[in-house]
């Protein structure tokens, strides 16, 4: 028993050292001073001054056009990645290419787009953003959808086909449903990754827009300020948010699909 709870020491102890931190930064976002790093009491002055900063509500705009228009390209492509995975081929060759984004560091991806855009000609900007960050999200939205799919009854799928139903009207209606919690799961999840993501948008968004992590990169170079720990604190509630509410769905959907 005693060698038992002395594992739990490096548990707890990463932990602290992950999490803890984020607390701080929390905390010190609600700081009334000016220093980052002591605490001269409590204040929402440093929310009112991000609402009152254009350049971090310009970056908030080009955040959400991107994560919004990313996400539903991964979602689409996603889930009929998921189905052509699941139902239609078993080449182990396609499932590790699907995965590749999702495996493959963001710096790879990030300067393999940048160099592809550049042999295109494609000049840079938001939408440039959006399909790169679309291709990175479309293999999380893939897995969680496909882990969804592997559950789902077939049978009501069957019955569908002998009444003479179609491919496409028998996806709508009976496939489509089904997967719906997975999707809006994997859904929830893209609009997270492309909420926080830098590295992919750094390279492929060009000197014109900028997302709002890039404004916080820029931002963090003169320093750490109560102003900054506040951006974060709303990016992390936001992030969280979606984590949890993917994290529901996919519950939900499970417990309906053993019911």
């Amino acid at each position: 028993m005693r060698r038992s709870k002395l594992l739990y020491v490096p548990f707890w102890a990463t932990y602290v050292f992950l999490y803890l931190p984020i607390v701080v930064l929390v905390v010190m976002s609600f700081n009334a001073g000016d220093s980052a790093y002591s605490f001269d009491g409590f204040s929402f002055k440093w929310y009112g001054e991000l609402v009152r900063d254009d350049r971090v509500l310009s970056g908030v705009v080009n955040t959400l056009i991107v994560a919004a228009g990313s996400t539903l390209i991964a979602t689409v492509l996603g889930t009929l990645l998921a189905v052509g995975l699941v139902r239609y081929t078993r080449s182990k060759v396609l499932e590790a290419i699907s995965l590749m984004p999702a495996v493959l560091p963001d710096l790879v991806i990030a300067i393999g787009l940048l160099l592809f855009y550049g042999t295109i000609q494609l000049t840079l900007g938001l939408y440039s953003a959006v399909l790169a960050h679309g291709v990175f999200s479309m293999a999380f939205v893939a897995a969680v959808v496909r882990t969804r799919l592997t559950g789902a009854d077939t049978s009501l799928e069957e019955a569908s086909r002998d009444l003479g139903a179609g491919p496409v009207t028998t996806f709508m209606k009976i496939t489509l449903p089904q997967l719906m919690p997975g999707i809006v799961a994997g859904a929830l999840l893209a609009f997270t990754l492309s909420l926080d993501e830098f590295v992919i948008a750094y390279f492929t968004i060009g000197n014109s827009e900028q997302t709002l992590p890039i404004v916080i990169y820029s931002m963090i170079r003169f320093g750490v300020t109560p102003k900054i720990n506040a951006l974060a604190a709303i990016l992390l509630l936001v992030s969280f948010t979606a984590v949890i509410a993917g994290q529901r769905l996919t519950k939900i959907g499970e417990s309906r699909a053993q019911d």
